[in-house]
């Protein structure tokens, strides 16, 4: 085989050895789009210059100049305790429910295409952790720092596992247009995104169910840490 053929594929073992050796995502991800770019002959002046072009195309910037500012200026005022005290307020309420019923949301609206609605900066940070971590301290009162950790890694887990398997069932998404475009310039011309769509449907729907019964046993890991914690303190 001829090995220009794997040339494209240089960046993958950069990425993994710089996640791996826990590097800066960022650095990572640029070493590896530099030295994928150079591998097929890009000239270096026209790699930066694409580099540049998709930084100032990318919504992300929005995000950063006015999102997190927002949510800074919300958070100073109360949003957290706010959400905690309404969360507390709901009997019913329980760190494992509200996950599940935003795991349900998130991933339902992304298949709509409305992956903007929710998100790590604008949605887990300010909410959706106040309110999972709200609902434990309701029913318990003060928690390890280990466990606010994990209800926080919990928090940001739902909206990446919902966002990742439910952006792939809207057929308008670039990623599946992405493929639909590759495997039409490489001969395969009979698979159009509909298609792409509805067998991502299936993936969605066990990443779902899956994830579903995980949270279903957080209420129960959380009671138990904290009886734990709680013996130790008195021992």
């Amino acid at each position: 085989m001829d090995a220009n053929l794997w040339l494209p594929l240089v960046g993958i073992p950069i990425i993994v050895a710089g996640f791996a050796l826990r590097f800066n995502p960022l650095m990572v991800v640029v070493a590896a789009g530099l030295a994928t770019g150079l591998a097929v002959g890009m000239d270096l002046g026209v790699l930066l210059e694409t580099f540049g072009e998709k930084f100032m195309n990318s919504r992300q910037i929005a995000s950063i100049i006015l999102i997190l500012p927002i949510i800074a200026l919300l958070e100073k005022y109360g949003l957290k305790e706010r959400a905690q005290s309404w969360v507390a307020s709901i009997r019913s309420a329980t760190t494992g429910r509200i996950l599940m019923l935003y795991l349900f949301v998130r991933q339902f609206t992304c298949s709509l295409g409305l992956t903007s609605l929710g998100g790590q900066a604008q949605t887990v940070r300010p909410l959706l952790f106040p309110m999972a971590e709200g609902a434990a301290l309701s029913k318990y009162g003060e928690l390890p720092q280990a466990l606010r950790d994990k209800i926080a890694a919990h928090s940001a887990a739902c909206d990446n596992i919902a966002l990742f398997f439910g952006e792939d069932i809207f057929i308008a998404f670039g990623a599946v247009l992405l493929m639909t475009s590759f495997l039409k310039e490489n001969g395969i011309t009979d698979v159009e995104p509909l298609m792409i769509g509805l067998w991502a449907i299936p993936t969605a729907i066990c990443a779902l169910v899956i994830h579903l019964i995980r949270l279903s046993w957080l209420d129960a890991q959380i009671a138990r840490e904290v009886q734990q914690w709680q013996q130790g303190g008195a021992a």
